[in-house]
């Protein structure tokens, strides 16, 4: 997928700053990229995250844009929805692509609070359920950096334009969006 001002940075263009905005698969229900995703999330398969973005990161090896960014960040789970799954996707996503791209991964952001699933909401309902959500970690600085901010999945965008805003008020120089799969809403 183009890189920049494809489909995913019209999508996002108004709900923040963006120039990047990267899906390595486009989902599609009862597709291959649902069963996949489905078997990191719900399955216990987190190496297929890590698999993902380690294929990922040597495509934008690829196309030379390992250079781009600092750090990459991982969209945070609630706590106890961590607890419960026993890992992050989205940091599994972010570890392949780290390891491919060497570039350190960090987990700079925290989720405040619980939200229910974004799967059955809309656009506007999708953005509503995480204001206010996210924050930088205690002690995490994000003052100058050029991050890349990983999830497993795009559809509205809500979830990683709350993340990425959060960053960016808290200084970074710019946040480019990465995921397993884009799909529609």
């Amino acid at each position: 997928m183009r890189a920049f001002d494809n489909e995913l940075t019209s999508k996002i263009r108004g709900l923040m700053p963006v120039s990047r905005v990267m899906a390595f698969l486009r989902f599609s229900k009862k597709g291959k990229s649902q069963k996949l995703l489905h078997q990191l999330k719900y399955r216990n398969m987190p190496e297929i995250g890590v698999e993902m973005g380690r294929l990922f990161g040597l495509s934008l090896v690829n196309e030379r844009l390992q250079s781009e960014w600092d750090v990459i960040v991982p969209v945070p789970l609630h706590p106890m929805k961590q607890k419960r799954r026993g890992y992050n996707q989205s940091e599994e996503f972010g570890k392949g692509l780290s390891k491919s791209m060497n570039i350190r991964l960090e987990n700079l952001l925290e989720r405040r609070k619980f939200t229910e699933t974004q799967t059955k909401k809309t656009r506007l309902q999708r953005l509503e359920n995480v204001e206010e959500v996210f924050d930088l970690r205690n002690g995490g600085n994000v003052q100058g950096l050029r991050i890349l901010l990983v999830d497993d999945v795009i559809t509205t965008g809500a979830t990683l334009c709350a993340c990425a805003n959060v960053l960016l008020d808290c200084g970074a120089k710019h946040v480019d969006l990465a995921t397993i799969a884009a799909g529609g809403q």
